[in-house]
């Protein structure tokens, strides 16, 4: 099985790592340009101690060249490890069995941007899934996945690290499946999902001073939020904006109102 790793943040530096502690080759390694993690550098490294034959970027899929290097390694399989960015049709169609990604929710709930968020406030079931990649995004099947408990004390920072974690967890659990080609294929569906885009968030995220909540919705929308130092739910008074973040914590014992 001649695999490409496309590979980003802790994730993929997880996974990239797995590879070479298991001596598994992979035929090429992507890296996202941003670098958001400061990790290509380490993840380059571990490249050249696997010979891994070919490292690029993101930038470099902006050109068709690479796409004609990548054809000639004649891939089987490709691994979107936390890969930020939609493939094209003709890269999705390069390798011969397919292109499988790393995506962090339980689809077909919460396909699309900022799952953490969307799973706390619609309150939908939380996990990880890795799937097939066709041309529509996080519609494809489902070839493993693993639920994640939740609790009143998380918040979209703990589902966030709790997604990265089992995700890493999941891929090598399965990793001899994938290996062999025993990679299921299980349809999703798609009535029972939910999908959003990231442009969505800013308002979602916004209380209404003069708008009755529900106390479990505006308890799940602080908590949902509540990700430092990224921005927290907020709300306008007289011109100002403020954020607002929320800490639950369960108190041990059994209380005096329980039934």
């Amino acid at each position: 099985m001649r695999i490409g790793l496309f590979a980003a943040d802790t994730v993929g530096h997880e996974i990239v790592s797995f590879f070479r502690e298991t001596r598994e080759p992979f035929a090429c390694l992507l890296l996202d340009a941003m670098d958001r993690k400061a990790l290509n550098a380490e993840m380059r490294r571990i490249a050249d101690e696997s010979r891994c034959p070919l490292v690029l970027t993101s930038d470099d899929l902006k050109e068709s060249p690479p796409l004609s290097v990548l054809r000639e390694l004649e891939l089987d399989l490709i691994i979107l490890a936390w890969w930020p960015y939609i493939l094209k049709e003709d890269l999705i169609r390069l390798p011969r069995v397919g292109c499988l990604n790393f995506h962090p929710s339980y689809l077909p709930y919460n396909r699309g941007k900022h799952y953490n968020y969307w799973s706390i406030v619609e309150e939908r079931p939380f996990g990880v899934t890795i799937h097939w990649v066709d041309e529509e995004i996080d519609q494809g099947e489902i070839a493993f996945q693993s639920l994640i408990p939740k609790s009143w004390e998380d918040t979209g920072e703990t589902l966030y690290f709790k997604a990265q974690k089992e995700m890493v967890r999941l891929f090598k659990e399965n990793f001899h499946r994938i290996k062999a080609g025993d990679i299921p294929r299980k349809p999703q569906d798609l009535r029972l999902g939910s999908f959003h885009y990231a442009k969505e968030l800013e308002e979602a995220s916004r209380i209404d001073l003069e708008k009755e909540y529900n106390a479990r919705h505006l308890l799940n929308l602080l908590r949902a939020r509540t990700f430092p130092p990224n921005p927290g739910a907020w709300f306008l008074d007289r011109g100002v904006k403020y954020e607002v973040r929320v800490k639950i914590t369960a108190v041990k014992g059994k209380s005096e109102h329980a039934k």
